[in-house]
Parts: C-alpha cells; sequence; structure tokens
C-alpha cells in the first residue's frame, strides 16, 4: 500500500477534472486557481503558495513556495510547461527533502496531462 493512496487519488482525480475542463495553455496561476477550487469541492483542506523555509547548517537560507498543500500532507507542484522535465522533479523532491511532508505530486497542464507522484520518507532526512 502507498503511502497516503487514497488522499493521492482523489488529488489526482481533482487534477484530471480541471485539465479536462481548462486544456491546455493558460498561466500555472490560473491551474493552481482551479485546482484549489476543484479540491474545496472535493473536501479537501488545501493551502496555496504554502511558504517552505530552507536551512543550511541550522542557518535560514532561504525559503520558496510549494503550489499547494493539501491536507497538511501532501505538497503539489504545478507545471504549465510543454512537458515534465528532470529539472520540475528534482525541484519536487527538493520541497520533500526540506519539509517534513514525505508525499508530493508533480502535475503538468501540458499539451497531454501529465503527473509524477514523488516520496521522500522522513527517515531519510
Amino acid at each position: 500500500m502507498l503511502l497516503y493512496e487514497e488522499l493521492t487519488q482523489q488529488i489526482i482525480k481533482c487534477y484530471y477534472n480541471v485539465y479536462n475542463s481548462l486544456g491546455y495553455g493558460f498561466l500555472e496561476k490560473v491551474y493552481e486557481n482551479a485546482l484549489a477550487i476543484e479540491l474545496k469541492s472535493a473536501g479537501l483542506e488545501s493551502q496555496c503558495q504554502h511558504k517552505i523555509d530552507v536551512f543550511y547548517k541550522a542557518s535560514n537560507v532561504g525559503s520558496y513556495y510549494a503550489d499547494i498543500l493539501v491536507e497538511q500532507k501532501i505538497i503539489v507542484e504545478l507545471k504549465a510547461a510543454a512537458c515534465l522535465m528532470p529539472e520540475h522533479e528534482a525541484q519536487l523532491l527538493n520541497y520533500l527533502k526540506a519539509t517534513n511532508h514525505e508525499v508530493g505530486l508533480l502535475f503538468s497542464f501540458g499539451l497531454e496531462p501529465e503527473f509524477r507522484r514523488k516520496v521522500f520518507s522522513n527517515n531519510r532526512k
């Protein structure tokens, strides 16, 4: 059984609802707003632009913002690129490494719907 499997499936369903409705060609912010609406209508709590601080040797070296945090468990990163690239996956893995969150979903609103599920367990942090 996958970690947060049921929740992950709910989020993926919401993603496909948005993709099938809006298709390709909008800015990421449009997809973020639409996905937030879809998640809310599915009864899921979500927070857009969730701030994540990055530490190096106990010093805060910067911050970044995950597109959406769902149920305080899953980081969702959105891309409006033609397709997912290795650097998009690396970005999501870095988000997971920098937090206590273990599961991330990467969604592409490109020419074809595409997603990746990434896990970085807390015992590796």
